[in-house]
């Protein structure tokens, strides 16, 4: 034990001599930049543009961080009653049977879009709550009500009454975007004021995401976190290009924000009639695939086809036809399913546009006006039963009666060979066709007809009817 304490005695005693050495060597414990005094920096001399572009960065913040809010909600969820709770046998224990609720809290950003105190967000940052806090850069907080709001889009505006005068956002042109400039989002990321990170347009147009109904994003790579949801993604000169929305949870760097310019067009409604009116063109749509633009003679993929036209609507009334191609709308090419949703919901009810057509080996255009998207599909039903006709792994038979009473017409798969053509194609037992090879079919007699008339070809397309929905599909006969 003594020898231990001898042993701690010496250790101090050279940690103190040796500290002291230090001290004594030139009088300082750290070392100043030389632009304090004390030493000089590691790097003398920083190329022009690297502090060109830092000084860009810092003036672009406190410039556009004023503009910038936090939002915070309180929202009422109704919470899943347990299986137990409406039993009689367990009323005693459980107590009444009203239905329960938990206070939410969340955390958001936003921007003031004009100096009457209106702020743009994402709907999701506000929805369902009861109540709105914002609070602006100087600490100052006020209340927020809803002005209106867009699902589809996940956009919303709220407003807050102040006296005092407010910094505005500046909107840019989302559509000159080009993948490798700077981007800067701006937000409240897990409740840190007024965060500021830095990247670049990693992309454009981004669609078919699953996070909303319309999309065409801007993806960046810029860290966008839990509470940067609603704040603006800006471009060097401080203007705001996207609003900031969403992620990938599973990766890095990977963040979405919707154009500015589709937020334009939203904004001008919600701040006349606190809602959206969309275009509406009346039909059912879906991709082309390679085989199916070879079996109508298209040379590429391209454009959405119509698997279906609605009664009574704009397509119907200018002669589109189900089987048609659409390839432009107005001018604008269309390249996807995704596009052309988008085009239709950007265009003005009540205008008059042009449609460009692929029908039957050759383009052709037809004119005709959006109507307003109140629309609602019919519905039929679907199979069962009938003497089968074989072709591709599939055997077909007549209708029921109940849905031909129904005004259904064409033949129903009974059955399905699960290795077989038809499987491979995505067919299913219970699907009704409709046409082959764009013939009508409206019983197993002519479906059989159609069938001898087509002889040996490669490859067939079915409008199949599943459900509510109608599909076209390539089935390649083996």
């Amino acid at each position: 034990m003594k020898r231990l304490s001898i042993i701690s005695c010496i250790a101090l005693v050279c940690a103190v001599v040796t500290f002291s050495g230090c001290e004594k060597k030139d009088g300082v414990l750290y070392y100043d930049s030389s632009r304090k005094g004390t030493a000089e920096a590691p790097v003398k001399e920083v190329p022009k543009d690297i502090l060109v572009t830092q000084q860009a960065f810092t003036v672009l913040v406190k410039q556009v961080t004023p503009s910038v809010v936090n939002i915070s909600t309180i929202s009422k969820k109704k919470l899943v009653p347990s299986p137990f709770q409406f039993s009689p046998f367990f009323e005693e224990f459980l107590g009444d049977r009203q239905p329960r609720y938990r206070r939410d809290t969340s955390l958001g950003s936003g921007f003031i879009i004009n100096r009457d105190g209106y702020i743009l967000t994402n709907d999701h940052v506000i929805r369902d709550a009861e109540s709105i806090k914002v609070k602006l850069s100087n600490e100052n907080e006020y209340n927020g009500r809803i002005v209106g709001r867009d699902p589809k889009t996940d956009l919303a505006i709220i407003k807050i009454d102040s006296k005092e005068g407010l910094p505005v956002a500046v909107l840019g042109d989302s559509d000159k975007l080009q993948v490798g400039q700077w981007a800067v989002a701006i937000g409240n990321p897990f409740g840190l004021d007024r965060t500021v990170t830095v990247g670049v347009v990693s992309a454009t147009g981004r669609s078919n995401m699953g996070i909303e109904t319309y999309e065409d994003f801007i993806q960046t790579d810029a860290s966008i976190n839990p509470g940067n949801s609603g704040g603006p993604l800006l471009n060097i000169y401080g203007e705001v290009i996207g609003i900031n929305t969403a992620i990938v949870a599973s990766g890095q760097g990977i963040g979405f924000a919707i154009p500015i310019n589709m937020a334009k067009q939203v904004v001008e409604q919600l701040l006349k009639k606190g809602t959206v009116s969309r275009g509406w063109l009346g039909v059912s749509i879906q991709p082309v695939t390679d085989e199916i633009a070879s079996s109508f003679g298209m040379k590429k993929a391209a454009g959405a086809l119509v698997n279906e036209v609605m009664t009574g609507s704009p397509a119907a009334a200018a002669g589109v036809r189900q089987g048609d191609i659409i390839l432009s709308l107005d001018g604008k090419e269309v390249k996807d399913v995704s596009q052309l949703q988008r085009l239709v919901a950007d265009t003005p009810i009540g205008r008059r546009v042009e449609l460009r057509l692929f029908r039957e080996g050759r383009e052709m255009r037809l004119s005709l006006v959006l109507g307003a998207s109140d629309s609602a599909t019919a519905g039929r039903a679907k199979q069962e039963e009938a003497a089968p006709v074989n072709w591709a792994g599939m055997a077909v038979g007549e209708l029921p009666r109940e849905m031909r009473m129904r005004g259904a017409s064409g033949v129903v798969i009974t059955e399905i060979d699960p290795e077989g053509a038809a499987a491979e194609a995505g067919l299913r037992k219970g699907d009704v066709i409709v046409s082959v090879n764009r013939y009508r079919v409206s019983n197993l007699a002519e479906y059989g007809r159609v069938l001898a008339e087509s002889g040996n070809r490669g490859s067939m397309v079915l409008l199949v009817r599943r459900g509510n929905a109608s599909i076209y599909v390539a089935v390649k006969a083996r």
